[in-house]
Parts: structure tokens; sequence; C-alpha cells
């Protein structure tokens, strides 16, 4: 199922990029340092269909692969857009529900993100912002909107594949974050 499907949303740009151009940014960043293997080309491909339509340049796809690899949750709470995310009403409780759904050792598809957004509303009573915020705080490190959705959901596939940068999968990221919350 497509992620649009979910969230319903329309990309704002066209998509110029391809896999080349992210392994490029990839090589640049020092994030891959070898020749890619058949499945880091593939992942590529992948983060340049999720990705390339939120970035104006190649620099703002660079920022959005950016929390792909560098994950430091305790870090991350000492932001001040954090600790505002974090104090908003049922934050805590969309975190905590959270991490209990991500225990579960399943990939983080975009059909599981489904399952999840949809099972924290009925069970936080949260809705948008108050929803995804929290998601998107302790999965990609950032609040923000939509693109970090698609980064949340490149996750997982890359933590299984060898960069130069060890990827967190989901379920690291949010058992450091709450390690790191409390």
């Amino acid at each position: 199922m497509p992620l649009n499907d979910y969230r319903g949303e329309h990309p704002p740009h066209p998509n110029p990029y391809a896999a080349t151009d992210i392994l490029t940014l990839l090589h640049e960043n020092h994030w891959l340092t070898t020749d890619p293997s058949p499945e880091q080309t593939a992942w590529a491909e992948r983060a340049a269909q999720l990705l390339g339509h939120y970035a104006e340049n190649r620099s703002a796809l660079a920022n959005l692969l950016r929390p792909v690899f560098h994950y430091d949750a305790a870090e991350i709470l000492q932001s001040p857009d954090a600790q505002a995310a974090i104090s908003r009403f049922a934050a805590r409780d969309v975190i905590r529900h959270l991490a209990l759904l991500l225990l579960e050792p399943a990939p983080f598809t975009s059909e599981r993100f489904k399952e999840v957004a949809t099972y924290l509303k009925e069970t936080c009573g949260v809705r948008s912002r108050d929803l995804f915020n929290p998601i998107r705080l302790a999965l990609a490190g950032r609040v923000g909107e939509g693109e970090l959705d698609r980064v949340i959901l490149l996750l997982d596939e890359a933590a299984l594949l060898s960069f130069a940068v060890p990827v967190k999968s989901a379920r690291t990221r949010i058992l450091e974050f709450c390690s790191a919350l409390d």
C-alpha cells in the first residue's frame, strides 16, 4: 500500500531524484564508503521515491537522509523543540504506547505505521500534530511534517544493511528514546 493512502497527502514537488543521487549523498556524507550492494541500491531507490518529492534541492535531500544515519536520543531531548513536543498534551502517552507496540520485532512498514497510528488515535485520544509529533520525535529525532514519516519508513530496512554508520531500527530508537526520557 502506498504511504499516500494512509496520509492522504500529495507531494509538494515533482521528484527529480533517483537512486544514484541518494548513493552520491551517502558517499559524500561518509554513510557509505564502499561500492553499493544490490540491496543498498534498492534501498537508495526507495529512499529517492519516498523523500525526493519533499526536497527542493540536494542539500534538503541530504537533510532528510541525516536522521536515518544520525540518532542520539539524549542529544535530541536537549533541544527546545523536543522539550516543547514532549510537554504537549498526551505526548508521553503516545510515546509510551508506541514503545509497547514496537517491542514486537515486526518491521515498521507503511502498513504497520498505519495500524500503529490508528491504534494510538483510539488509545490516546489524540490526532494530527499531537499524535504525529511525538512519533516523529521519538523515531526520526525531529518534530516536523509528513516527510519525516517517510524517513521513519526507511529505518528498519536500512538497519539490516551494512552502511559505514550503523542505522538504528525503529525498535532500537524507541528503546533509546524512552531510556533518555526518564
